[in-house]
């Protein structure tokens, strides 16, 4: 078994790119993790399992100890792709487009706002960070995950924009649904995240504001990259 160089792994720069629902995160994490070169990490995705677990488990959503318990049993794990989706398994299970289902998306905001469940998966997240470096987006990356990263990025777009590009995704998926709805659980879960009491959706008091309402995701991705190097990050 090789030999952990633990100083290593605590030093390896982080970006951190924080943010609420169908702001471009994840496409932007994964564009910057392969120009770089560095470990890619989608937090929400540990989420979405987490929920779509206690789903199938018929658990209640509000019973943290319970869902905590539950992945123990069945641990979550994250292989990346480069520009493609990571694979996410739950115990032996690969999940596939299951956790893209907007009941998982809700359940997972239910989940995450546990104690119990958050601190389950912190260790399951600090792991990712490795050399040469690490992408990390979810909406807690820079405040309480990664609080030491290189640059913090809080990546935000009007609920307009971001319902038009989840329902491009999901109708590109064959999954139907109406625009309005997305629109109407988009803005619901927003207020969800931000007003949870443990690990709120927020800026970290150093982060770097970008608004992608009308950017693409090469050119939020650009202007991440340019800051990093602008930082001596990269």
């Amino acid at each position: 078994m090789p030999v952990m160089n633990l100083e290593a792994e605590a030093s390896a720069p982080v970006i951190t790119i924080d943010g609420p629902v169908g702001s471009g995160k994840g496409t932007v994490a994964r564009l910057l993790a392969q120009r770089l070169g560095w470990h890619y990490l989608d937090s929400g995705l540990l989420y979405r399992a987490a929920g779509l677990a206690a789903l199938r488990r018929g658990l209640p959503l509000s019973d943290g100890a319970a869902i905590a318990a539950l992945l123990q049993t069945l641990p979550i794990r994250i292989e990346a792709r480069g520009l493609e989706e990571p694979r996410v398994y739950l115990g032996e299970e690969e999940l596939g487009d299951a956790l893209r289902m907007e009941s998982v998306g809700q359940a997972a905001s239910q989940v995450a706002a546990l104690p119990e469940v958050r601190a389950a998966l912190v260790d399951a997240q600090r792991a990712f960070r490795r050399p040469p470096g690490l992408i990390a987006d979810g909406r807690d990356m820079g405040t309480v995950i990664f609080p030491d990263a290189g640059l913090k990025v809080f990546l935000t777009a009007s609920a307009e924009a971001r319902a038009i590009r989840r329902h491009k995704q999901l109708k590109e998926k064959g999954i139907s649904v109406t625009l309005s709805r997305l629109l109407h659980e988009i803005r619901e879960r927003d207020e969800r995240d931000q007003s949870r009491p443990v690990a709120p959706l927020k800026a970290a008091d150093d982060a770097w504001f970008l608004d992608s309402t009308a950017w693409s995701a090469e050119e939020v991705a650009e202007a991440i990259h340019a800051e990093a190097r602008r930082r001596g990050l990269v």
